[in-house]
């Protein structure tokens, strides 16, 4: 058994650079909403500036896991550090959680007693701006943590962009509430905030749980595999892989896969057909490490 790193991994800087710039929009976008329900009163700019709160320490711990993960593998760590971001991820997604309990129990205590809101325009005018920072920033780390496969900052992409579902969610209720006079409608967009971020929460703790439990790749990337090996074989028929197997950590991609070759062949044309194999996986997904096995093909596997 041989194993292969092919090509660099992402630099450490750019990906903890778009964890600062999470970490920078979380607070400045507390300090808005904070200053929005002071001056409203509102549940629901409460429970929007909770949300935010969440965000900062959730980039706070998306920081950390970005800089574990990208040590390189040593004595105690030979695959590498890649699965601390399924650790921040599925801890983001438990905070999602708790921050939504924390909104059901204030939305329903100012149900049950309902408050007058005060400076609605302003405290609107405010949150809004939050929203437009949550939204391009969301935007941003989402699409750099699907270029560069890190769930950690894919983790926090998504809780950026269901703080500004939020963020319009009690917008549009702080604006009904302003048209009808009713306070409880308050109370009823939070639950509905409430609702949707545990969605996303436990959907983020889901999709880490698979990543601490070695998943395999996804689909296309399965595919690339198989095409790969294919190819190689058309060039050699007398060549057979078996034992495929694939997994995923952090932005780590791994394959491994069993190579038979005639029993009469040198070790050396066997491993430059190991070669080829890597090569072409290599070139098909960018730092992957492959692990090759020779085998005869008279060894009855």
């Amino acid at each position: 058994m041989r194993g292969h790193d092919h090509g660099p991994r992402t630099a450490e800087r750019t990906l903890t650079g778009w964890a600062w710039l999470s970490i920078a929009a979380a607070v400045s976008t507390i300090g808005l909403k904070g200053g929005a329900y002071l001056l409203t009163g509102s549940v629901g700019l409460l429970s929007d500036a909770l949300e935010s709160v969440v965000n900062l320490v959730a980039a706070i711990l998306a920081l950390i896991a970005l800089r574990i993960a990208a040590r390189p593998p040593d004595a105690t760590h030979p695959f590498g550090h890649g699965k601390a971001e399924y650790l921040s991820a599925g801890a983001e997604g438990m905070m999602i959680l708790v921050a939504a309990g924390v909104i059901v129990y204030s939305a329903i205590s100012r149900l049950v007693t309902p408050e007058p809101l005060e400076d609605l325009g302003l405290g609107l005018t405010i949150t809004a701006v939050a929203t437009v920072i949550n939204g391009l920033v969301g935007v941003l780390v989402l699409r750099a943590g699907r270029r560069h496969r890190s769930s950690a900052l894919v983790a926090d992409g998504h809780h950026l962009l269901t703080d500004v579902w939020t963020s319009v969610g009690v917008l549009v209720g702080l604006a009904l509430v302003a048209v009808t006079g009713w306070l409880p409608l308050d109370s009823i967009v939070a639950l509905g905030v409430a609702a949707n971020i545990m969605w996303v929460g436990g959907r983020i703790v889901v999709s880490a749980t698979h990543g601490l439990m070695d998943h395999a790749l996804d689909a296309d990337d399965v595919r690339l595999v198989t095409t790969c090996t294919d190819d190689v074989l058309a060039g050699h028929p007398q060549v057979r892989i078996h034992g495929i197997q694939t997994r995923q950590s952090g932005q780590q991609r791994f394959v491994s896969l069993h190579v038979e070759v005639p029993g009469d062949w040198s070790v050396a044309r066997g491993h430059a057909v190991l070669d080829e194999i890597e090569g072409a996986l290599a070139h098909a997904l960018p730092g992957v490490v492959v692990h090759t096995h020779l085998e005869p093909l008279d060894s009855g596997h």
